[in-house]
């Protein structure tokens, strides 16, 4: 059997649409077309985990009656399949409900009362004493064998996505349930939980080129915010020593699997900790998400495993270019030789680059797609570093590492950077490669610099990006697979 042309099947549409809209006029000439006063009492989970081992005989004898209500996905005439937030539940139809139902269509919302039984296959059904059309679907939903299958319109249209496919609803029931087990470790921590602004007069705490717009009221461009990370800082000075939010970063860049430009981010503070403690608290926050939300410190990812059950490798950015690639000892600490081994390895290096870009450029061309188990990678350079502390023994380099699994950034953390005038210089730095035309460098913010002169005790941060974490914890190949309105361009016209 062959599909139909697009044509057809949008002839097709138009015509059951047509058909739907016809049936609610005559809905709505009878009396109420969208009535509210059902309430439900049960769902098809609660009904599952309370009555689902009690025998067809027992329940015939407790005569249980419960409401349930939901869209209808299948109408086998006498069964009828509704499914809630919870799963999916039949409600059962004699002949004579099934003439009151005939105008009930695939995606129409009903509610339901009656007496629970069980079907000689084994299955709950509600025998339909009480039913109540709630809302007439006007549309189709995409048909049972095909699904929703388009990849873009499941994008687009992710309502009916999330009507149509499990496997979608399982990925946002994961999702939530990541949030709510970080949330519940950090307050569970004594943490903080915080909220800081989303727009700011200067974006700050990321090396990325941000969103600019306009107040109005104040004539003045302001930023949707890049990172929340100096607002939560100045928290710390205030005196708020352990503090996280769990919220949304904006970044005016490029749209692929890995990068949306509105995206979520777990970011946090610990004061009196270093980079050490983080990576610590990283690797036991992780290993129990994956105990309690999936059930095994092993994760199968696009097929490969990774471990989180085991100890985290740990390994310096200078460790890991040595290790997978030819670079060699005598010529890693060395800014000409390391320019020469980029460009024999055929990494493009800028001229102005110093010796920790060049490094960084290295790593990240030739090393960091290597990295699959979980490893911690430390000591970052000074030179892309610009709110880390630098190392007391190397300060060409910082207490700073992010972690990396199969090939990708999870998270990135270290110790900050409390020296005020040490920062303000940085600060100083980066308007220098801004002015120079580095869309992504930052601002210099002179209220930061001011907290800082306050006093920031010794303090560790971290953030995490949850969105690439759902993605690993639920085998999904692309970003907009674990956003629930993914940004996209506008359909062509006719398309």
């Amino acid at each position: 059997m062959t599909d139909k042309p697009d044509h057809e099947t949008q002839q097709d549409e138009n015509r059951l649409i047509a058909e739907r809209r016809e049936k609610l006029r005559a809905i709505r000439d009878e009396g109420n077309a969208f009535p509210n006063d059902f309430r439900r009492d049960s769902t098809a989970a609660e009904l599952e985990a309370q009555y689902g081992e009690v025998s067809r005989e027992e329940l015939e004898e407790r005569d249980i009656v419960v409401a349930v209500a939901g869209r209808m996905m299948l109408d086998r005439k006498a069964f009828k399949v509704l499914q809630d937030m919870s799963g999916r539940i039949q409600i059962y139809a004699t002949k004579e409900v099934q003439k009151d139902t005939k105008h009930w269509d695939i995606g129409d919302i009903v509610g339901a009362r009656g007496r629970l039984r069980r079907s000689g296959k084994g299955d709950l059904y509600v025998m339909m004493d009480e039913y109540v059309l709630l809302t007439k679907s006007l549309r189709p939903l995409p048909e049972k064998h095909h699904g929703l299958s388009d990849t873009e319109t499941r994008y687009r249209q992710r309502y009916v996505d999330l009507m149509v496919n499990e496997d979608t609803r399982e990925i946002f029931r994961v999702r939530s349930a990541l949030v709510s087990g970080i949330r519940g470790h950090f307050l569970g921590e004594g943490f903080i939980e915080a909220e800081t602004p989303m727009l700011q007069v200067i974006p700050g705490g990321a090396t990325a080129r941000p969103f600019i717009t306009h107040h109005n009221s104040l004539d003045m461009d302001m930023y949707l915010r890049v990172a929340p990370e100096l607002y939560l800082k100045r928290l710390v000075v205030g005196g708020f020593e352990k503090v996280f939010e769990i919220n949304r970063n904006f970044r005016n860049e490029g749209l692929s699997t890995r990068h949306n430009p509105e995206f979520t981010m777990l970011e946090f503070y610990q004061a009196y900790a270093d980079y050490r403690d983080l990576m610590d608290r990283t690797e036991r926050l992780l290993r129990s998400l994956a105990e309690t939300v999936l059930g095994s410190t092993r994760i199968e990812y696009q097929g490969e495993e990774y471990d989180f059950g085991a100890s985290f490798e740990r390994l310096t950015v200078r460790e890991a270019v040595l290790r997978h690639t030819d670079v060699s000892e005598a010529e890693i600490d060395d800014e000409a030789a390391l320019r020469k081994a980029a460009k024999r390895l055929e990494v493009p290096v800028e001229d102005s680059a110093g010796w920790g870009r060049i490094l960084m450029e290295i790593f990240e061309e030739h090393v960091e797609d290597r990295l699959r188990q979980p490893t911690f990678v430390t000591e970052y350079p000074t030179e892309v570093s610009p709110l880390a502390r630098r190392l007391d023994a190397r300060p060409e380099v910082t207490e700073r590492f992010e972690l990396i699994v199969g090939g990708r950034e999870i998270a990135n953390g270290f110790s900050e950077l409390n020296d005020a005038e040490d920062q303000a210089e940085r600060f100083r730095r980066q308007v220098e490669e801004k002015e120079a035309g580095d869309d992504e460098a930052m601002f210099y913010d002179e209220d930061y610099i001011t907290a800082l002169e306050y006093g920031l005790p010794p303090t560790a941060g971290e953030g995490i990006g949850i969105d690439r974490l759902v993605m690993l914890f639920t085998d999904s190949p692309s970003i907009r697979d674990v956003i629930l309105f993914p940004h996209m361009r506008p359909r062509q016209a006719g398309a």
